[in-house]
């Protein structure tokens, strides 16, 4: 395993075409589904679609983590050279006998690749999004916004590379926490659209916001953004576990902690920037920063969402964000007290980018107004 190299181009091609077919998939769907329905309509049930997958590519990246399979396939983009573990099945057999308990097992180079072609579905479909933009641009149908499909697609070809780096790197902390704010920064920018398509097309009107509550909605997506790097940071070190009371720490309302070295963004898993095993209070620094950063997002949500519950067109949101906080609090504190629990933390990732998708969509489909009916 220590011999393979980390690049592998072979079966680039194979893998296109998987990706390929899978992408055809949802796109046949609802091109089949709606038969009568314009161009426009489709492509915006086919960007609903999208970011459906999307959620659920990060959903499954989660659990990829989560399950130690990132080096499941320990090259990029294949597995041992082949479009599947089916190939690699004697490499990856070699691999387990060397490290039986190691990060190379049957189970965890499925799941990798799983995650793999997921992703190249989500391209792939991105890619049909951006070149329709274009087609109706280039018509002159009255489409006008394509630079936004145009970004999204080069952030995918972008976090497709941080994906590469994820592996090649062999799951550099840094690198992970911005795979995951890459992939969380483009379910925002799927949200976007959406939103703009529909109020484009007449499905929405701008919810109207006064100027306070517009600006307290963009603070909140700031502060949920630094909460969710917070805890993308302590998923990637595996700091879960380094205080595993609540709502002490270790017994202790301020436990020993290693802010310098826990902090330490350049360096390798487990390791401080020494090249040395980083120490237990490291872990519990990363782990109780992000517990008490959560209070205070989670308070300062909690008020905002009580203050969109007067505004009658934001009330569903409202009552959305409650209830993703609701789980967020749950899942979070059994991921404390029940050691970890797949499911909660799966849950837990899952929740934090529906929060995120909530935010985005009020934002960008809000228009400020002095005048706001309650």
């Amino acid at each position: 395993m220590n011999d393979q190299s980390l690049y592998n181009l072979g079966p680039v091609l194979h893998l296109l075409v998987m990706g390929a077919l899978v992408a055809m998939v949802p796109l046949c769907w609802v091109w089949l589904r709606n038969p009568r329905a314009s161009t426009a309509r489709r492509v915006q049930l086919l960007t609903w679609v999208t970011l459906f997958l999307t959620f659920d590519l990060i959903l499954f990246g989660a659990f990829t983590r989560l399950t130690d399979s990132g080096l499941g396939c320990p090259d990029w983009p294949g597995c041992y050279g082949h479009a599947s573990p089916v190939g690699a099945q004697q490499a990856i057999e070699s691999a387990q006998t060397q490290m039986p308990s190691g990060p190379v097992t049957h189970t965890k180079a499925w799941i990798e690749m799983v995650h793999r072609y997921m992703a190249m579905a989500v391209g792939g479909l991105i890619l049909t999004l951006a070149s329709f933009a274009w087609w109706r641009k280039l018509r002159g149908d009255g489409v006008s916004d394509v630079a936004l499909p145009s970004f999204t697609l080069l952030w995918v070809c972008l976090q497709g590379a941080f994906g590469a780096l994820t592996v090649t790197m062999k799951l550099f902390p840094l690198i992970v926490t911005l795979h995951l704010m890459g992939g969380l920064a483009l379910l925002a920018l799927l949200m976007v659209q959406v939103q703009r398509q529909r109020l484009h097309s007449g499905l929405a009107t701008p919810v109207p916001l006064s100027p306070l509550l517009h600006r307290l909605v963009g603070l909140g997506l700031a502060l949920l953004s630094l909460q969710i790097l917070l805890g993308g940071w302590v998923s990637t070190n595996y700091a879960v576990l380094a205080c595993n009371t609540f709502p002490q720490c270790q017994n202790s309302w301020w436990p020993q902690m290693d802010f310098a070295q826990g902090f330490t963004l350049w360096r390798h898993l487990g390791m401080n920037a020494s090249g040395e095993p980083l120490t237990f209070e490291s872990l519990t620094a990363i782990h109780y920063v992000h517990r008490l950063a959560a209070y205070a997002v989670l308070a300062y949500l909690g008020v905002l969402a009580w203050q969109l519950r007067r505004v009658t067109a934001c009330q569903t949101a409202a009552h959305g964000l409650l209830a993703v906080l609701l789980l967020q609090l749950v899942t979070g504190l059994s991921n404390v007290v029940l050691d970890w629990p797949l499911l909660a933390a799966v849950l837990h990732t899952g929740g934090a980018a529906a929060l995120l998708v909530i935010l985005v969509a009020l934002l960008s489909g809000a228009r400020v107004s002095r005048t706001v009916l309650n």
